[in-house]
């Protein structure tokens, strides 16, 4: 068996399930599949994959990109996020910069969000080559 060919299921933490369950359907637009039986709130996330949220306390979220939508045009994309309140945020670091959100990052573009509980998410855009 190989794990390549199978469906995968991404778990986020969240405090407020109801908040958390309003932004992935109506800001991210993601299908919402219904409670699991072990109360993850399940979202179809493309692919075969879903994404499950799971109550926990605050502090539970990672600090890093937690999960990460390839898109055809980040500009469009971030643009049409925004419309329905993602905040993305802008960097000026070294080795990471943004302009109007968009970092280029070797073969692809990024623009961060964060959910109302602080996981980090990203589009991202692969530049041809």
């Amino acid at each position: 068996m190989s794990l390549a060919a199978v469906a995968v299921t991404v778990i986020l933490p969240v405090t407020r399930p109801d908040v958390a369950q309003t932004f992935y359907s109506d800001v991210l637009g993601l299908p919402f599949r219904g409670k699991a039986a072990d109360g993850n709130l399940l979202f179809d996330i493309g692919s075969g994959a879903t994404l499950a949220l799971m109550e926990k306390p605050a502090g539970a979220q990672a600090e890093h990109t937690a999960m990460s939508f390839e898109v055809s045009d980040i500009v469009a994309s971030i643009k049409d996020l925004e419309s329905r309140g993602a905040v993305f945020a802008d960097y000026d670091l070294p080795g990471l910069k943004t302009v109007d959100h968009v970092c280029v990052l070797g073969s692809e573009k990024a623009a961060w969000f964060e959910d109302p509980d602080g996981n980090i998410l990203c589009l991202h855009e692969v530049i041809p080559a």
